[in-house]
Formats: structure tokens, sequence, C-alpha cells
């Protein structure tokens, strides 16, 4: 049975840090809606309203560009041991970008990443848990290496010419802010 909060209550927070997998969904005015797993050491609780987590390059920038544009987010977490629990957390983010105000004050809040393209700054509005009955039993074995031998290979320059290619616009067109050109 659903229950919903204005919070998350320390239950909610306790079962967070668990986790070694969340979901974000965002979604601009108009066109795709995206749904992306974030994983490693990469999400801050700053309060019961408040959540901080790190965006790491990838082969999209989804989540900066709809950000800009409408900044609703829902994040999920399920309970892939132990007892069945799903937890969502609605509200609104905002992307800060390595040139904004607020990224120094996030980024303190990390290990500095090689690839650190954005921190994402949550407000929430609601949270809410679900029974979690339809997830299935998965163990977590390791987190893998692929990310830091690519990081390796690109070097610095590197990865930012791969935010120049692949992470400026989203798949609807739509600019993600990664790069302020002059």
């Amino acid at each position: 049975m659903a229950r919903r909060f204005d919070e998350m209550k320390p239950e909610h927070i306790a079962f967070i840090e668990q986790q070694k997998l969340f979901f974000v969904g965002t979604a601009a005015n108009d066109g795709t809606i995206n749904v992306s797993p974030k994983g490693w050491d990469s999400l801050r609780i700053l309060g019961p309203n408040r959540i901080a987590w790190l965006n790491i390059t990838g082969s999209g920038n989804e989540t900066a560009a709809h950000l800009a544009q409408n900044d609703r987010m829902t994040m999920m977490f399920c309970a892939f041991d132990g007892n069945p629990k799903i937890l969502r957390l609605y509200g609104k983010a905002v992307a800060a970008h390595p040139r904004d105000e607020q990224w120094d004050e996030l980024a303190k809040l990390f290990e500095p990443h090689k690839s650190a393209r954005q921190y994402v700054d949550f407000q929430i509005d609601l949270a809410q848990t679900s029974c979690g009955f339809g997830v299935p039993f998965y163990d977590f074995v390791d987190e893998r290496d692929n990310m830091d031998r690519w990081l390796a290979s690109k070097g610095e320059e590197g990865i930012e010419d791969y935010w120049r290619e692949k992470n400026q616009v989203s798949l609807d067109g739509l600019p993600t802010h990664i790069i302020e050109e002059d």
C-alpha cells in the first residue's frame, strides 16, 4: 500500500543509504521522457527535503537538457534484497555546471571525479513508498571499471571533446549547457 510523506523520514534516508543503484526521471515540456540509472558513490542526502547527486559523463546528457527547460524530477529507489520496497521522490531540481555559483558548494560533498559534468540539486516536495512486491531479488557483485578505463584513454582534453561531440544537445535537440562557448 502506497504512503505519502512531505519529506524523507529517517527510515527513508536509511533505505537510500543502503542502495547501490537509483533511477532519475526527467522530461522537457515536449519530447522524450528520460529515465537514467545511477550508481557509484554519487548521491548525498543534505536534509529531509534535499538531495544532491553527481552526474558524470555518459553517452547522453538528457537530464541537464530537461532541467534547463522544466525543473521537475523524480528519483526512484528499489530494494533488490531484503524486504521489498520502492521509494519515489518527487520535486524540482537544478543542474549546476562548473561555471555556476553552486558548483563549489556541491563539489565539496564528493570525491573529485574526472568526468563530473554537473551536480544536480534536488528539492523534494513529496516522498512516496510502495510495496515493491514485483521487484525481483538481485545481488550486487561489484562496481564496473569501464568508466575508469575509458577516462584514462580519453584524458582531460578528450573528455571535453566528447562533451562537445556527444553531450551538447538532448535527443530532442535541446541544449544541455554543458559547455558555454565564448
